[in-house]
């Protein structure tokens, strides 16, 4: 089987600073794979070269078999256009910390916006399936408001509404609670474990070592631009072998 992501010995620098120091991990189609590790790690530096928002600078990165940014002939690598970039990771969803939501837009035309644009969807169609996405994640009712009439926690599930629309077969999270307010974070991460429970495959930064140890099926411990430890979440979770994964989990756990 084909893995959905693949890194072999990813590095990434900007300028100086060496933040990733060969990345090697494999994401399974279908999996729920959480990153943890300390801020400054290279945990978001990492999803966003999987989606090509950054260029790795050594290594290979690879999603569903193709490689991210680049074409290989014989033994050269080459780099995509643009357009051809943009045009791979429209398989891609991703969900920030921040919402990102277009302010002036309501949830439903936040949801219906990339697939009109990007892909020339008739609008019937877009809007049925964001519709349909709202519902899903729970606001059905709130379709003809605008973001600053949400709650932070209902802006996020717009967000990964969003993400959706475009029928990703990967799912991207960056940290997609760490802006809540506690009481906010159940309804995100509850949208979240039903998009697991359909079988989308998923990447997850995040500090809700809980979801990790429920919903996960493998988990990364990163620091400083390594990965220190993997394994199922509850055999890293509750019996850490690295030390520096011990003191790490020492303090969130």
């Amino acid at each position: 089987m084909t893995a959905m992501v693949k890194a072999e010995g990813v590095h990434k620098s900007f300028g100086a600073a060496h933040i990733l120091k060969g990345i090697d991990l494999e994401v399974a189609p279908r999996e729920v794979f959480c990153l943890i590790g300390p801020s400054g790690s290279g945990k978001s530096t990492f999803l966003r070269c999987i989606n090509h928002l950054e260029k790795i600078n050594a290594g290979r990165l690879s999603v569903d078999g193709e490689l991210v940014g680049y074409r290989q002939r014989g033994d050269k690598l080459y780099e995509l256009k643009d357009a051809e970039v943009a045009r791979k990771r429209r398989d891609i969803g991703m969900v920030f910390q921040r919402f990102n939501l277009f302010p002036h837009m309501t949830a439903l035309e936040n949801v219906m916006e990339a697939p009109v644009q990007v892909r020339g969807e008739a609008k019937a169609v877009a809007r049925a399936r964001a519709e349909r996405l709202l519902d899903r994640v729970g606001l059905a009712d709130k379709a003809g408001n605008y973001p600053s009439q949400l709650s932070g926690g209902q802006q996020q599930r717009v967000a990964i509404a969003r993400a959706l629309a475009m029928e990703p077969k990967l799912m991207l999270f960056d940290e997609p609670t760490s802006a809540l307010d506690p009481e906010l974070v159940g309804d995100v991460l509850d949208v979240m474990r039903g998009l697991a429970e359909d079988g989308m495959t998923m990447i997850v930064v995040t500090h809700e070592m809980g979801f990790a140890r429920e919903v996960g099926d493998a988990l990364v411990f990163m620091d400083d631009g390594v990965v220190v430890e993997s394994g199922h979440p509850r055999d890293v979770l509750t019996d850490p072998q690295h030390e520096r994964t011990k003191s790490f989990l020492s303090k969130v756990l």
